[in-house]
């Protein structure tokens, strides 16, 4: 695990203080570790993300904002360090008014003073003429804080051109430290700039004084020599010549001024030129600004100097004025389309999108560029995941043929075929890989190649990214979504509240359609891994789409696990982005399918597991008579149960996965098909023909070598003995082995417990029964086949028979034999003693008791040899007597006559006194196991 980063530190800031808007360098460390990363920035408490440039982990370069604190620190914050602090702080001062002819980095607006300027029936000066020092006189700026002078002149600007100006203030400002002699020359300077009015007028007098003299002077002469002459006569004369007079004057000034009023028109013309070039280069420079800053990417300078031109010049009626502003419209538009394509190109990042759709906002783009980017987004999205898919099916393809040659290649290598030395014996490799495939740890292990148990399916290995690709994808999708709702598009600060309505009522009215966006990924995602894991739950069409994969064979249990837990985390990261339940409604259900294909899986898995479970059968026995069976068998299932532990258990969110009838039933007969197996398993091996049961790993407990002596002397099992280990397996697995499975399928939830248990312990007993009864035909049969030949051997005649001398060779020969059946069942389990033997014994005392009914009659040598016969087959197995066994005795006793002398009776207690002294250590097995069976 990687150790977390340390939380950002800000050590240092350039400059330290500055207006709103100062481009400033933050330096520290710990700054993030790229763009991505970086997710806060403020300075004074104003928010600086959106012109912050990440540079290096320890410098990002921003603009300060509009902040209402003077003074504050430098927070930032990353993703991967959280929330920071700062060893320094940033004063924001309040900028200072601007002059008309001041140099500015930002815009000024000049509205008013360009109205001014146009204004020509006025008599005042212009405004840009106005000078920048109205006193002529050494600027000396003071260290008066502004606040003071704020409160000292309330109401009142040291600005010359504001209506409310203080000269109090200005001069404390601009002139605190200037001496009084330098004062009183202001006083000249502004008393020379108060006169340059007429001075103008009047140097235009005094130039031509001369000339209205002289005309003065011969205006007065004619007149005077018009009063002296009196006649008509020499006024139409003077008159006449007069205005010759004039008239030549005239034309003479007019020759000797034509060429010197000429240069001065054309000088006037090039000036006015010069001079609206220069007052309006802004727009002249315009569309060869607009292209460079658009190729160095500067596009809020742009959106600036478009907005400042088209206050200006966007009513204008110059046609010059109009011709330059319809080109800067058409690099806009250009520009337009530009940052639409950029919007809509993939893959890109959230913070670009978000700064597309501002600059294509503050230029007015048409439609609505932001539901565009949404759109492209999810198209972007919806085209990831097919392709996702695509790609791995041409994999898997291409990955079958290769593995393909891989087993064919492995199998030549193994054939017997190129072994050269003819080598019989198995090498150690091969014994190690055949045991591996038998002892099998959980349902996943499988006898398939190395290459695929050992590395995942494409189908997993495709959920994985297939996931991934989604959860990376659609939280930039749903923030885009968030952003566009709450209009932090377009101002997170609540500056452009136009654009924030606009924004939030397109929002309303398209939230269906966006709904429909969501809907359509989830589904998609949803039947893609539907189509790869479970093909069958798709239609048709649906399959062509969104299937393609090649199903040679299903999954494992194991891997569908791993499958639930990767839709589990993914539909955990979905949850976190607040998308609605709604919408996720359908990742749930897909996991609720995979947790019940999972849970048939694996139970199908771990019944061909118990199958196979007779290929392990060792025939060793332990002290109580059982083999390794039915531990393996409970193991088994209790491996795969605790494999389903995470799929059973219910996520936040999540139904039972044994809500729906049909899975109920399902997996009931599914544990029931296993209990099953089981039990045809044993059946098999306590079944199988001699020559079929493998012997040669046969062992023997070493604990208990008396017990097994005879098996293992015979290296082999009889079909008899094979029954009884079975009976003795089918007697612990209804007593234990089956009663524990059910407390594990009821600790897991299983619905259904009593019928299976049911169903499997009857299926158990009726192949006990089965079993048992065999067991009892191969060993009962043949002693009671024994008895009618052994009673009449030597033409023996009840009717004429000589007085008894002790018990016939036929009942010693029956009891040996039963004996022999004791042994055998005590040497694999006592438990089956008392069983066994009450059943022989009343097969024998049954057959025994038809015997003696089918005699027509008895001598009296004949019932005493009869009755003492019977007797001591009865007194020898008492301990094993049962309600059938007696009766069948006492029947088979009121079959013959009674003894009526006392001297018949004494002589028979002898005779049974003399069969069990003589017969005394055959008959010990009988009287040892008197206690076991008593207790049983």
């Amino acid at each position: 695990m990687s150790r977390a980063r340390q939380p950002p530190l800000v050590t240092g800031i350039s400059p330290n203080e500055g207006i709103s808007w100062t481009k400033v360098t933050i330096r520290g460390e710990n700054l993030g570790t790229g763009p991505t990363d970086l997710i806060g920035l403020t300075i004074c408490g104003h928010n600086c993300l959106l012109t912050a440039e990440w540079m290096s982990a320890s410098k990002i370069v921003c603009r300060v904002g509009q902040a209402k604190n003077d003074k504050g620190d430098i927070i930032v914050t990353t993703k991967s360090g959280g929330k920071g602090t700062s060893t320094v702080s940033f004063k924001l001062l309040k900028p200072e008014k601007i002059g008309i002819l001041d140099q500015s980095a930002v815009w000024v607006d000049e509205m008013n003073y360009y109205d001014m300027r146009t204004d020509r029936n006025k008599g005042i000066p212009p405004l840009s003429l106005r000078p920048a020092n109205p006193l002529g006189i050494e600027i000396d700026k003071g260290r008066f804080p502004q606040k003071d002078l704020e409160s000292l002149f309330p109401g009142m600007s040291a600005d010359f051109t504001s209506e409310n100006f203080s000269a109090a203030w200005y001069l404390i400002e601009n002139h605190s430290t200037t001496s009084f002699d330098q004062l009183k020359m202001a006083v000249v300077n502004l008393k020379k700039q108060a006169n340059k009015k007429n001075e103008g007028s009047l140097a235009y007098v005094k130039g031509g004084l001369s000339t209205f003299f002289e005309a003065q002077d011969a205006l007065s002469a004619i007149h005077q020599k018009l009063e002296a002459d009196g006649t008509e006569k020499v006024e139409g004369s003077m008159t006449q010549k007069l205005e010759n007079v004039l008239n030549r004057a005239s034309n003479t000034a007019d020759t000797l001024f034509q060429e010197v009023l000429g240069r001065k028109d054309k000088a006037d013309s090039t000036r006015n030129a010069l001079n609206v070039l220069q007052r309006f280069k802004f727009l002249f420079n315009l569309p060869l600004n607009i292209e460079r800053n658009i190729q160095k990417g500067d596009y809020d300078v742009v959106i600036n100097d478009y907005e400042k031109a088209k206050s200006l010049f966007g009513k204008t009626e110059v046609q010059v004025f109009k011709k330059y502003y319809a080109e800067v419209e058409t690099r806009i538009e250009a520009l337009r389309e530009l940052l639409l394509d950029k919007l809509l190109e993939t893959p890109s990042t959230l913070h670009d999108q978000k700064r597309y759709i501002r600059y294509l906002s503050d230029l007015h783009a048409p439609g609505d560029p932001a539901w565009q980017c949404i759109g492209a987004q999810h198209q972007w999205i919806l085209q990831l995941m097919h392709n996702c898919k695509e790609s791995y099916v041409k994999e898997q393809k291409g990955k079958d043929t290769f593995l393909f040659y891989l087993y064919i290649c492995n199998a030549l290598l193994h054939s017997p075929m190129l072994d050269l030395d003819s080598d019989v014996r198995p090498s150690p490799i091969g014994h190690l890989s055949q045991t591996a495939s038998l002892k099998r740890g959980s349902s996943f292990q499988s006898g398939r190649d190395d290459a695929w148990r050992y590395k995942a399916p494409q189908q997993v290995v495709f959920v994985e990214k297939l996931t991934k690709l989604v959860v990376s994808q659609l939280p930039n999708f749903w923030k885009l979504w968030i952003s566009y709702v709450n209009g932090s598009l377009f101002s997170e600060t609540a500056e452009k509240s136009g654009q924030m309505e606009r924004s939030k009522k397109n929002a309303r009215q398209r939230q269906n359609d966006f709904k429909k966006m969501i809907q359509e990924v989830m589904h998609s995602l949803v039947k893609l891994i539907r189509g790869a894991l479970l093909p069958f739950s798709l239609r048709e069409g649906e399959l062509r789409q969104y299937g393609g994969w090649e199903m040679k064979s299903e999954l494992s249990g194991q891997w569908l696990t791993h499958v639930i837990q990767t839709v589990r985390l993914s539909s955990e990261s979905l949850t976190a982005l607040e998308i609605p339940n709604d919408m996720l409604q359908i990742i749930q259900d897909l996991i609720l399918d995979l947790r019940v294909r999972c849970i048939i899986v694996t139970l199908q898995h771990t019944a061909e597991d118990i199958k196979r479970l007779a290929e392990k059968e060792d025939w060793v026995v332990d002290n109580e008579g059982l083999t390794s069976l039915p531990s393996q068998f409970e193991q088994c299932i209790i491996r795969s149960l605790q494999s389903l532990k995470t799929v059973l258990d219910c996520k936040p969110g999540e139904a039972s996965v044994f809500q729906q009838q049909k899975t109920q039933e399902d997996v009931c007969q599914l544990s029931i098909g296993i209990m099953q197996g089981f039990i045809d398993c044993l059946e098999q091996l306590s079944t199988k023909p001699d020559g079929d049961i493998d012997t040669s790993h046969l062992s023997v407990d070493v604990s208990s070598p008396d017990l097994f002596g005879s098996i293992h002397e015979e290296s082999s099992l009889s079909s008899e003995q094979r029954l009884l280990i079975a009976l003795s397996n089918c007697r612990y697995l209804e007593r234990h082995t089956f009663l524990n499975i059910a407390e594990h399928f009821e600790k897991h939830g299983f619905q259904g417990v009593d019928k299976i248990t049911q169903v499997s312990m009857e299926s158990l007993k009726e192949l006990d029964q089965r079993l048992f009864e065999m067991y009892i035909e191969f060993k009962a049969d043949p002693i009671v086949g024994s008895l009618e030949p052994g009673i009449y051997a030597g033409y023996f005649d009840w009717k004429d028979c000589l007085v008894p001398t002790g018990v016939r060779n036929y009942l010693k020969e029956a009891l040996v034999n039963i004996i022999a059946v004791h042994a055998e069942v005590f040497t694999i389990s006592k438990d089956l003693v008392p069983r066994v033997m009450s059943r022989v014994v009343e097969a024998v005392s049954e057959e025994l008791s038809r015997l003696m009914q089918c005699v027509s009659s008895f001598s009296k040598n004949g019932a005493l040899q009869a009755k003492l016969e019977i007797c001591a087959l009865r007194d020898t197995v008492a301990i094993y007597l049962t309600p059938e066994s007696k009766s069948s005795f006492k029947q088979a006793l009121e079959a013959l006559p009674q003894l009526s002398s006392g001297t018949d009776r004494k002589l028979l207690e002898e005779l049974l006194n003399k069969f069990k002294s003589s017969m005394h250590l055959q008959l010990t097995c009988f009287q040892a196991s008197s206690s076991a069976m008593m207790k049983t």
